[in-house]
């Protein structure tokens, strides 16, 4: 099931996340730090962030599969162990970026009325939008590292 053509679907659907999630991630921030580009990207982060966080479980399912059929070595066990971490990291992206877009969008519908705390809320979700978008990317990066080395390693690489 986790192959497509008789190659493994787990590379193929990485290149889903890589792209996804960081991309995801850039949008929170700018959302975070630009109301212009806030109003302009609207809905489309919250989806680009759930379609990720789709692809990393995706892959993270294929990945288990994939490990069942090469070769056992520390490696390959240590990024399986790791395989958790774009998941759990997807899942509060995705939080942030749903959460981030309700608040703008309610807001939006009370412009008429002022919303006491507004610049506190907008400022929390600011920041917590900034740290989940950073540790996302770094766990990203962190895990692709260890699979890199795991597939390199068992063909003589470096």
């Amino acid at each position: 099931m986790w192959q497509f053509a008789g190659l493994p679907l787990h590379p193929l659907l990485v290149h889903g996340v890589v792209v996804l999630l960081p991309l995801a991630a850039l949008m929170l921030i700018v959302g975070s730090v630009w109301p212009a580009a806030r109003r302009r990207l609207g809905i489309l982060t919250p989806i680009v962030a759930i379609v990720g966080g789709g692809f990393a479980l995706l892959a993270k399912e294929a990945g288990e599969a994939l490990e069942r059929q090469v070769p056992s070595s520390a490696l390959v066990e240590a990024h399986t162990e790791m395989g958790d971490g774009p998941v759990i990291w997807a899942f509060f992206l995705i939080v942030v970026a749903v959460a981030q877009w309700a608040w703008f969008w309610w807001r939006a519908r009370r412009a008429d009325r002022p919303i006491g705390g507004a610049r506190v809320i907008t400022a929390v979700i600011a920041v917590v939008a900034v740290a989940v978008a950073i540790g996302t990317t770094v766990n990203l990066v962190l895990v692709g590292d260890s699979g890199a080395r795991a597939v390199w390693s068992a063909l003589g690489g470096a």
